[in-house]
């Protein structure tokens, strides 16, 4: 028998789940204790339980096992919902522990006493109130199994003071782990006969890929059915982890504008939703339609998200004699170094001009990084992880994340200067755990996706006041001192010369380095009738699709 905490500890890294990310407080001094008694439990300290809450979710998405959070109180949990709700969205495992009054001081409704479990049900799947340290051990091992799903999942469980300080408890044995089932055969027939009759009769297909149908066997599996049937591949808005670069069957994203997004998918007879959901405009606006799948489109799901993704694709390639298909690989090609005064489309071709083999590609880069995709299609291969739940402030906990989990890899973290701020204390996590990331901010000095939205919405005449909400430059952020004071090494650089070469020497150097590179919004003096061409020329949207969407947003 042995106290709660080290029991919950002890059954946490039996179970495969070795790092915690930490903001304690009183109520969880003794998880905090028992932490010497299991040196094998890595413990990452952040200064916010946003930053906890994602680089958890950063972890997940690169090991492939969950990590631990460490939160204190409701209030801790309030104020890592956000990027819970991003890693629920991204259906990473991911356990999350949170403390709780002891159980006989809970009802004296202290100051910091709260409903947790109500907060946290908006976010996880799972939850769980600890009761006794007798059960404690099997609370913890069925949270991971809950957590790693499939699919994965937030599971969250609920740590009062006493269950944790209490004697009695046992470790338990991990739970066997749960085997996906692949698509049942019928389905799979079905689905292969709708896209064998649709290319003999001239219909537009496409398969949308999403989840771990972005990885690279699921990749291969997928371009040989669109090279036997001629059909597209097409990937989710924002991806959880999307394998890409030289030498991979190349995805066509779906554009984060309704607009664009309705185009790309004209015209198509037959979608296949492969660990995807069904496209959907982000917001509702004036005269759009919410569902962007076009009238007379048959939906088909050939692998939900709790079935074996991979295998539901090789049985589609073998219903669909396709086995020797040769998928169409994306050639290597690089551009050539910006010069110039900096521009984010600069900084996007410098990423491309110099991205290594193996990079963890962070993308919240909002309205500076609409050119990134095309500028990096023919890089050496690297992982791209981009913002699933759409709540920003995921950018740099996500990329402390992925280098806790991929130490031998390096990060590059691309982010907005609004973004950055709700978060910014990853940078100081990073310096202490001498991550190698390398943070560009994007400094704009305004909310540049608030100000295109202003104009999406149909709002009219937008005034000073109005538009003085999207503004950062009053006062101006200096990232430089903001990094520094954080032990970060940075730099300040609105040159592309000067941008290149400071890239080159923080994908060099071990740990972390900031460059804050200072550009004109994405959006000065652009119109949104001309990204559709910005979007063709870097390869990105095939041009009739380009046609189409000047057609129809600069009629």
């Amino acid at each position: 028998m042995t106290q709660g905490a080290t029991a919950m500890l002890r059954t946490l890294l039996d179970a495969g789940v070795d790092t915690c990310f930490t903001n304690p407080g009183t109520s969880e001094m003794h998880f905090v204790a028992a932490l010497d008694a299991t040196p094998t439990m890595r413990a990452v300290l952040t200064l916010f339980e946003g930053v906890a809450t994602g680089a958890a979710d950063g972890y997940a998405r690169m090991a492939d096992r969950p990590a631990a959070t460490l939160l204190h109180l409701g209030c801790g949990l309030g104020n890592g919902l956000a990027n819970l709700h991003n890693a629920r969205k991204a259906r990473v495992p991911l356990v999350n522990i949170v403390g709780e009054h002891a159980t006989h001081h809970a009802a004296l409704d202290t100051p910091l006493q709260s409903d947790i479990a109500t907060a946290a049900r908006n976010v996880s799947s799972w939850v769980r109130t600890a009761q006794q340290p007798a059960t404690l051990g099997t609370d913890v091992a069925e949270a991971v199994a809950a957590a790693k799903g499939p699919p994965g999942q937030v599971a969250t469980l609920i740590l009062p003071a006493d269950v944790s300080w209490g004697e009695g408890a046992r470790p338990a044995a991990p739970q066997p782990p749960a085997t996906p089932a692949p698509a049942d055969a019928a389905r799979v027939a079905a689905i292969a006969q709708a896209l064998r009759e649709a290319s003999a009769q001239g219909g537009r297909c496409a398969l949308l890929l999403g989840g771990r149908a972005l990885r690279e066997p699921a990749l291969r599996e997928a371009g040989r059915i669109a090279a036997h049937l001629g059909l597209r591949l097409l990937g989710e808005v924002f991806p959880t982890r999307l394998t890409r670069g030289a030498g991979l069957p190349p995805v066509e994203r779906l554009a984060y504008l309704a607009e664009m997004a309705s185009v790309q998918l004209a015209g198509l007879t037959h979608l296949v939703l492969v660990d995807a959901r069904s496209p959907v405009s982000f917001f509702a606006y004036p005269g759009q339609p919410s569902t962007l799948t076009p009238a007379g489109c048959t939906l088909h799901t050939l692998a939900a998200p709790d079935e074996d993704v991979l295998a539901s694709l090789s049985a589609l390639v073998a219903a669909l004699g396709a086995q020797a298909a040769v998928p169409a690989l994306q050639p290597p090609w690089r551009p050539g170094a910006p010069r110039g005064k900096l521009t984010a489309e600069k900084v996007c071709k410098a990423v491309g001009h110099l991205l290594p083999e193996g990079a963890i590609v962070v993308d919240e880069a909002q309205t500076s990084g609409t050119l990134l995709p095309g500028f990096t299609a023919g890089a050496p291969r690297h992982e791209l992880l981009a913002l699933t739940g759409g709540a920003i402030g995921q950018g740099l906990p996500l990329a402390l994340g992925a280098a806790v989990a991929c130490p031998d890899r390096p990060v590059l973290a691309l982010v907005g200067d609004g973004a950055a701020m709700y978060t910014l204390q990853a940078l100081w996590s990073m310096a202490r755990e001498r991550a190698h990331v390398v943070s560009v901010i994007f400094n704009n000095r305004a909310y540049g996706i608030l100000n295109l939205e202003l104009q999406r919405v149909g709002a009219q005449r937008p005034g000073p006041r109005a538009l003085a909400q999207f503004d950062l430059g009053q006062p101006a952020l200096d990232f430089v001192q903001l990094a520094q004071g954080m032990g970060v090494s940075a730099c300040r650089v609105d040159t592309a010369e000067a941008f290149t070469a400071a890239l080159a020497r923080a994908l060099a150097q071990p740990g972390p380095q900031l460059i804050e590179a200072v550009v004109p919004s994405a959006f000065s003096g652009l119109k949104l009738r001309v990204l559709p061409w910005l979007l063709r020329v870097l390869g990105q949207m095939p041009l009739p699709v380009a046609r189409a969407l000047k057609r129809k947003i600069a009629p």
